[in-house]
């Protein structure tokens, strides 16, 4: 079989090479060391079928991610600042065998230490007896995360529908500081630019004094970030040489659209998808960008809008409903879960997003929000309410739980907990979800109940939870 990692990411080989193809915080890598490294290291994986990477932004995470994907495995990104409880979830429910790298976690696990970029060693190749796959972790909106597995061919496919509606070239600069273990990080932000052949620069972190001065032509970033850029003056008007800037991972507020428009001379591009589907929808490079909606679907995907009872609704701009995709960018299934992923599904084909949305008579989404609430987008982080009740939980002074996600200018949302507990204060509580948990899952503010609102079956009713309670 020929080389999984030459068909999915040609640029990597063909691209421009001035020996500084991809840096990421201080350190730099040409594309002929990065091949090298890859090949070195995915002649450490020989025989393996999962492994897991603690997604650092570090060049040693690019060139793990490069050698699994060369060896043909099946890749488990783990985010750096991931606490016990969801890591060994991950590393259990993935059947993971390897580590790559040595992070202090892995202790009784087999690791694989990752080449040294700028020593990588001569290692053949070894040719995959089956293709490489991506493992990237929900947010666990309804219980433990669930691994949604993507192929070679869906991220190709939506990395070239991306190219084409953002004029995304070799020649281009991508610049970005996003964490390296989700979708719009590593599969757009690494694998992107890999795939174009073009130079990729990772700020370590996305501050708008790191962004202001990479230099680069397109920028990635969360409306977190662009906020923080626009309320930064010398960092916006330093973005004004960029061709393009792109916000995702939630919604961008209308004023701060306004705000860079004025600042940075134009408008980001705004995107939606998942990470069943990776990026369905998308404004364009060359054509509007309209404050609060997403654009159009890219070539080869196809939407619509239901109400409850499945009857497809009209495409008048006003009328929501869930949004249903059919797209060639779409994942596998639920590593394990075959229920769970026939679930996803209409008995016509349609995939269910569980997003709300409106399309208007000339094709364009605006998307409303979740069909539940239990999806937090904070920060451009998407986390799972139920991952942090279940976390609240354990401590032995909680008796009940429940978490939503508030407006929040800074970060889009910020976690809010309600808890019935005894004998414990909020500080207590957060430090102790931050423990076991990603630190940017914890919540922002507790407030303390008797208890909590439910109605008759004794579900909680998130939608009255702020009337009448004090913060703790």
């Amino acid at each position: 079989m020929d080389n999984p990692l030459e068909r999915l990411l040609p640029g990597l080989c063909t691209g421009p090479d001035d020996g500084r193809a991809v840096r990421v915080g201080p350190d730099s890598a040409s594309r002929e060391a990065l091949t090298a490294a890859a090949a070195a290291c995915a002649d450490r994986l020989a025989g393996a079928a999962t492994v897991a990477i603690e997604a650092r932004p570090h060049l040693s995470t690019v060139v793990g991610v490069l050698g699994a994907l060369a060896a043909g495995v099946r890749l488990v990104p783990i985010a750096a600042d991931a606490g016990p409880l969801e890591r060994d979830h991950v590393l259990a429910d993935s059947g993971t065998e390897l580590v790559l790298g040595s992070p202090d976690w892995a202790a009784g696990i087999g690791c694989v230490d990752i080449p040294d970029v700028t020593r990588p060693g001569a290692a053949p190749t070894p040719a995959p007896a089956t293709e490489p796959s991506l493992v990237m972790y929900t947010s666990g909106t309804t219980g433990p995360p669930k691994g949604v597995v993507l192929s070679p061919a869906a991220v190709a496919a939506d990395l070239d529908a991306l190219a084409e509606a953002w004029a995304w070239t070799a020649e281009d600069t991508l610049v970005h500081g996003l964490p390296l273990f989700n979708v719009h990080g590593l599969v757009l932000g690494v694998l992107g630019a890999l795939r174009r052949g073009c130079r990729l620069v990772h700020t370590g972190r996305p501050t708008p004094e790191a962004y202001a001065a990479a230099g680069g032509s397109l920028y990635f970033g969360v409306p977190t970030v662009w906020s923080r850029v626009a309320a930064d003056r010398t960092a916006a008007a330093a973005l004004r040489r960029a061709r393009l800037l792109v916000s995702g991972s939630a919604g961008l507020p209308a004023e701060l659209s306004d705000a860079l428009a004025h600042r940075c001379g134009q408008r980001p591009v705004e995107r939606y998808g998942m990470t069943e589907t990776l990026i369905t929808v998308s404004s364009r490079a060359d054509g509007q960008r309209r404050p609060g909606e997403v654009g159009c679907p890219l070539p080869g995907v196809v939407t619509r809008i239901v109400a409850d009872d499945s009857a497809v609704l009209p495409a008048d701009g006003t009328t929501p409903g869930e949004l249903q995709v059919r797209t060639p960018t779409m994942f596998d299934g639920y590593l394990g879960r075959p229920e769970a992923t026939a679930a996803c599904w209409t008995a016509d084909g349609w995939f269910r997003t569980g997003d709300v949305a409106t399309i208007g008579p000339d094709g364009w989404h605006r998307i409303l929000g979740r069909a539940s609430v239990d999806l937090i987008k904070s920060g451009g982080y998407r986390i799972g309410a139920g991952e942090i009740e279940a976390a609240l939980l354990t401590h032995p002074a909680v008796g009940e739980a429940a978490v939503v996600g508030e407006p929040d200018a800074d970060l889009g949302q910020r976690i809010v907990a309600y808890v019935v507990a005894d004998g414990v204060d909020a500080r207590t509580l957060e430090t102790h979800v931050a423990a076991m948990l990603s630190v940017h899952k914890r919540p922002r503010r507790i407030v303390f109940l008797s208890q909590l609102p439910r109605n008759a079956l004794g579900k909680v009713q998130k939608t009255r939870l702020g009337q009448n309670s004090a913060g703790g």
